[in-house]
């Protein structure tokens, strides 16, 4: 019996651990391996995902009377289905590919919501669900100055050998 493929939708994702460049990270990540982990805010329902199949993990609480938090890893793959990413900026979208996504680790992200999609596996005869992105969308965040200098300097030539080139000045 084929089991429901809908994917899992996350809006305002808080992701940790990202490597979407795929770093080797020992013993933990093989080099290559693109992928992050994201939080499951409703404990119930992150329960309810455990209980179907779902490889969520728990975080125990730091303090006293807070809750545990509960994760997934996401594994980032651009090799079957690639993934639909796309990073927001004052400067409008752009869709990341494979050679850019890795700007994701380093990027400070002010908004993300992401869409998963479930694959299910046998795993010696009980029914697991490993995640894998299928669209992302990713708000940057720019501070005022940031946003300055993009818009002073964004088409601004490399230096004054470009700027000589363009305006053809006459030498005397």
């Amino acid at each position: 019996m084929e089991r429901e493929r809908r994917p899992l939708i996350i809006r305002d994702a808080k992701l940790f651990k990202t490597n979407f460049a795929g770093k080797e990270v020992p013993p933990y990540n093989p080099a290559g391996r693109r992928n992050f982990c994201v939080f499951i805010d409703d404990i119930k329902i992150a329960e309810e995902m455990e209980a179907d199949g779902w490889n969520v993990r728990w975080l125990e609480p730091r303090n006293e009377g807070d809750e545990r938090k509960a994760f997934i890893s996401v594994s980032v793959n651009f090799a079957n289905r690639p993934p639909k990413i796309v990073l927001i900026s004052s400067k409008g979208e752009t869709r990341l590919d494979e050679e850019d996504v890795n700007m994701l680790d380093w990027a400070e992200k002010e908004k993300v919501d992401i869409s998963i999609n479930p694959r299910y596996w046998d795993d010696n005869g009980r029914q697991r669900i490993k995640a894998y992105l299928r669209t992302m969308k990713v708000w940057i965040y720019e501070d005022e100055l940031e946003a300055e200098i993009n818009d002073r300097y964004i088409n601004a030539p490399s230096g004054a050998k470009d700027v000589m080139a363009e305006e053809e000045v006459p030498f005397d």
